[in-house]
């Protein structure tokens, strides 16, 4: 076994591949490539060295040494939007991409056997499939890319440049019960303010493939607004802390506690 080699790791994958037909499904095979490879060419990026691992509904790439993690972290997602939006326009809602996408970095041990040993890949692919990064796409019908990227990205590249907002990233726990897994991890919606959104509306607790479920609407009361079972993190939360957590209802009635 060869030493393992850091590297970023990038995944992406369809939205509600698996209820498609067989006809669409074939559609987004063609074009998924197509749009991963016009994005990286408008970035510069080179595709010397990438190694892309198909999935069917996405992608899997681990990208060479020295590719530039400003560049990927804070400018593929955008990009990949756009082209989106350009392939989905006249599509019926059925027949639209739209992407989860994840960034994280680690050892990768290149030499497997059946894919790419390492914490890392293991750890990327959890982010892109947690419900809460599922969540937020279903939040933001008009966004075609939601990106996820762990926290040590999200300190290293997005809070240091002028790139992308960092106070428009929304701070998760990525949490996948079944897995044993939980990770800090930011989500971003290239156009939205995902961070703000959460503080008005919880992130709703659905399965794949399902609608998220309707947030009723704030009401106001004789001393102000009165929010119900909020949680806001990181630059969405209110006051000085980090985590608020809130539970009320605008009846007056006795608050209920999980």
């Amino acid at each position: 076994m060869a030493d393992p080699s850091r590297h970023l790791v990038l995944t992406v994958d369809v939205e509600r591949y698996s209820g498609r037909d067989n006809v669409l499904q074939w559609r987004v095979q063609q074009a998924l490539p197509r749009i991963m490879q016009q994005a990286r060419e408008e970035l510069g990026l080179r595709p010397d060295g990438w190694l892309v691992q198909p999935s069917g509904d996405g992608q899997l790439a681990i990208l060479p040494q020295g590719t530039s993690e400003r560049t990927v972290v804070t400018r593929l997602a955008p990009t990949v939007d756009r082209l989106l939006r350009e392939h989905n326009h006249g599509l019926a809602p059925e027949a639209r991409i739209r992407l989860r996408m994840g960034v994280h970095e680690g050892l990768v041990h290149l030499d497997g056997g059946n894919g790419f040993p390492g914490e890392a890949v293991v750890t990327v692919c959890r982010l892109v499939d947690s419900p809460q990064l599922k969540a937020a796409l279903r939040r933001f019908p008009d966004a075609q890319v939601a990106l996820i990227v762990s926290d040590r990205l999200y300190q290293d590249v997005v809070r240091h440049y002028g790139d992308l907002r960092p106070e428009h990233f929304l701070r998760v726990t990525a949490s996948l019960p079944e897995k044993s897994f939980d990770a800090v991890a930011w989500i971003h919606l290239p156009g939205e303010n995902a961070a703000a959104a959460t503080a008005e509306q919880p992130v709703p607790a659905a399965t794949p493939d399902q609608p998220a479920p309707a947030v009723a609407p704030h009401q106001s009361s004789a001393g102000g607004q009165t929010f119900q079972h909020i949680t806001a993190h990181g630059p969405a939360a209110f006051g000085n802390g980090n985590v608020v957590t809130t539970y009320g209802s605008a009846d007056g009635a006795t608050p209920h506690r999980p």
